[in-house]
């Protein structure tokens, strides 16, 4: 689905200011993440995967903390002292700002899409993720249970066996129903590509599996960045390993999950929207080859209908 701006509400091109709980400062403007680096815990944005508001929930909110460093990563370097909260995450702290965001959405009728957990890093390296997990659980129950529950993950928390087996409880809705809608991140189809895009240490191939085992007893979501590094695209035998790899992981999860509620349920391809520390390293490409990509995606994946064993995940190209 692509958002078309000119359709937005004007209430949500307003700046949204939460009201001022204990020691609550007030929220970043819709569409601006800038909230993130001055200490904000609960930071309302407009998204343009969730096609409206989102409220995202950052569980670092005195320093950045992931063990990817992707090029165009649009947190921009902050220290504790420049952030308006200067301790650590306090989960209740947390929930009580989630309410606050959620109750001035309420009142000036602006539909809550998501809670989604992102922030100034991967929220699974929080010690804190588990506690806040199941009270952003709660809190969406009570006050918005039509709104998803998302997490935004790099995949590095599926190599500990005891995160593996929390989010895969959470994906089924053992811990939050109706459950957690985890989009986990793929960018690359070759470890080359990889290094460019996550400069990540661990090897590709290791994520690679984890995600595939994953997959075939979850529910998940693919998440893909595409954008130029260093002024190229990514080479054709590039994209091409991509979009067998994503046919391979979501053959193989049918396979394993035949019929649960598991599997490679969704792809999203999305482009580079906003600015990046380390801007011009890397760049948007045109909506044009974005496009391809999904088109490519979705005529081998309609072709490999009757391995799939259902219907074939839903493809969605966000420049």
């Amino acid at each position: 689905m692509q958002v078309n701006f000119a359709e937005i509400p004007k209430t949500m091109k307003t700046p949204f200011l939460m009201k001022k709980a204990k020691n609550c400062p007030p929220a970043a403007p819709v569409g601006d993440h800038e909230g993130r680096e001055k200490g904000l815990i609960v930071y309302p944005v407009y998204s343009r995967r969730s096609g409206g508001l989102s409220v995202g929930v950052n569980l670092f909110p005195d320093k950045k903390s992931c063990i990817f460093d992707c090029p165009y990563c649009e947190v921009f370097p902050f220290s504790p002292g420049t952030a308006r909260r200067q301790n650590a995450l306090s989960p209740g702290q947390m929930e009580e700002d989630l309410r606050d965001a959620i109750a001035t959405a309420l009142e000036r009728k602006i539909p809550v899409k998501d809670i989604c957990f992102s922030g100034n890093g991967e929220p699974t390296m929080s010690p804190y993720f588990p506690e806040a997990l199941e009270r952003a659980g709660r809190v969406r129950t009570e006050l918005v249970n039509a709104a998803e529950l998302v997490l935004i993950t790099n995949g590095t928390g599926l190599l500990d066996e005891r995160l593996f087996s929390l989010l895969r409880s959470a994906a089924l809705g053992m811990l939050c129903p109706p459950g957690l809608n985890i989009w986990l991140k793929l960018d690359a189809g070759t470890p080359q590509w990889y290094k460019k895009m996550n400069r990540c240490d661990i090897p590709f191939e290791k994520i690679v599996e984890k995600i595939e085992k994953f997959a075939s007893c979850a529910p998940v979501t693919l998440q893909t960045m595409i954008c130029a590094v260093d002024g190229e695209a990514p080479p054709p035998e590039e994209a091409d390993a991509w979009e067998k790899l994503v046919l391979k992981l979501a053959v193989a999860a049918a396979a394993e999950s035949a019929l649960s509620p598991a599997g490679l349920r969704k792809v999203q391809i999305y482009g580079k929207a906003r600015p990046s520390p380390e801007d011009p390293k890397a760049t948007a490409l045109p909506l044009e080859y974005l496009e391809k990509r999904g088109l490519s995606l979705r005529a081998a994946a309609a072709a490999e209908a009757g391995v799939l064993l259902g219907p074939a995940p839903k493809v969605e190209v966000y420049p």
